[in-house]
């Protein structure tokens, strides 16, 4: 290892003083901050909100400080549906209610893993991620439909939002303490070698805290409700006695399994046009596989818009964080000309920012649209989950030069795959390790 000269860095110093350029960004980037300095006005001249297919969405919705946005993203989905087929107006699923069985599952999931690992020491790598973060609010969308299909969903009406599902942090902080403190204990009954009856017995003690937790925290989960509703024309409506399954297939009905996850991860490791798991992804034991097909950026775009144009949206994934604006909700490569502003070539390609840590899926929202000139895409429309005031009345545009470098997962129904691809989604899928960023969690 070689350490810093002083020699060098005073010699660096005097470049600097001596450049009235960079002594002038000083001034400006000081006073305004990077971002704020590094904002390109032409990426909102070039990625104006008109696009020619656009799909009737309603108001956004507000996952506030949590990070639920990838089952706020599925039940949007969900609520579009909605809107067209009862004539809704500012409807909404109940996001809380997901949320609750959610971490109850998880904990479930973390438990088996830990009694799956019990005999591995604490520094092997798998011990040491699955303590990490033992749950968090993120997921995935085979995750999402494994609670549905066996909690279903209810409206908003029927379990509300609460103060810890709007602002989950202390949730997760206490959760995750008992979390760890019961692997203690699962691991000392495997080393004490006690029965599997002993060990399954002591784990639903935990389960029990874990429920009684979760409703202290969140409310009660309803076995049974009325749906009432008006419609646009000031109909009045009410539906007795339904419950969460009913409720999922009399106003949604759509068969989750019809649907597929296609990624772009244009890394050495997959090949396209192959399907891939993850190794201790999932929330709910004995649920749908987290499953990928993964293809090239054209076929990727391609299936997006064959779903866009018949008139359903789709929910995607991407690393929203990069290159775009909170405030007037732009996802450009020309946001900001931070290589410009600083003289430093930050560019890096899709695979390089994967394999090296600099990017991955941060956070789900839902494409509603897209502006295709000439025959190509130019443009996306975005629902996003972060209420009205962020973008445009919530929306967002994004680039398609984005779409391509920071978009990893869509969700598209299987009728709109190839035979090639449907057989190669269909295959056996490779198993990536658990902190491959193809796991990373919306």
């Amino acid at each position: 290892m070689t350490a810093i000269n002083q020699e060098v860095t005073k010699k660096f110093n005097q470049e600097y003083l001596a450049n009235n350029k960079q002594l002038a960004l000083q001034r400006g980037v000081v006073k305004n901050g990077i971002t704020a300095s590094a904002e390109n006005i032409s990426a909102h001249v070039n990625n104006v909100p008109v696009f020619s297919v656009d799909v009737a969405t309603g108001k956004v919705s507000n996952q506030k400080q949590s990070g639920r946005c990838w089952m706020f993203a599925a039940l949007n989905t969900f609520r579009h549906k909605l809107l067209t087929n009862y004539q809704l107006k500012d409807f909404e699923l109940s996001q809380n209610y997901t949320f609750f069985w959610d971490k109850y599952e998880k904990a479930n999931y973390f438990y088996e893993n830990i009694l799956a690992t019990a005999t591995d020491s604490l520094d092997s790598r798998k011990v040491a991620f699955l303590l990490s973060m033992p749950q968090q609010d993120g997921g995935q969308w085979d995750m999402i439909v494994s609670i549905f299909q066996k909690y279903g969903i209810v409206p908003k009406s029927a379990m509300p939002e609460s103060s810890n599902s709007s602002n989950s942090r202390d949730l997760n902080n206490y959760l995750n303490k008992k979390l760890r403190k019961d692997a203690v204990t699962l691991r000392q009954l495997v080393a004490d070698g006690k029965t599997p009856e002993a060990i399954q017995t002591a784990k639903e003690e935990m389960l029990q805290d874990v429920y009684n937790f979760l409703a202290t925290s969140l409310g009660t989960p309803p076995e049974t409700f009325d749906f009432e509703y008006r419609d646009e024309e000031k109909n009045y409506h009410i539906d007795r006695n339904l419950t969460p399954q009913s409720f999922y297939e009399k106003y949604v009905g759509v068969d989750l399994d019809n649907y597929v996850s296609i990624i772009n991860a244009p890394t050495a490791d997959k090949p396209y046009d192959k399907s891939y798991t993850v190794e201790m992804l999932g929330n709910v034991v004995g649920g749908k596989e987290v499953k990928y097909l993964n293809v090239d950026m054209d076929a990727f775009k391609k299936l997006a818009i064959a779903q866009l144009e018949q008139g359903e949206s789709v929910w995607f994934g991407c690393d929203v964080g990069q290159s775009s604006t909170r405030d007037s909700g732009i996802m450009s490569l020309d946001a900001y000309d931070m290589n410009d502003l600083f003289d430093i070539d930050f560019t890096m390609t899709k695979a390089e920012r994967l394999d090296h840590g600099e990017s991955l899926m941060t956070h789900a929202m839902v494409l509603t649209g897209v502006d295709i000139i000439d025959g190509k895409s130019a443009k996306w429309k975005v629902e996003n989950s972060w209420g009205d005031k962020v973008g445009d009345k919530g929306f967002f545009v994004m680039s398609d030069a984005w779409m391509d470098e920071y978009t990893y997962q869509i969700v598209v129904r299987k009728d709109l795959l190839s035979p090639e691809q449907l057989a190669a989604f269909e295959e056996a899928p490779k198993l990536l390790a658990p902190w491959d960023p193809m796991g990373a969690l919306a």
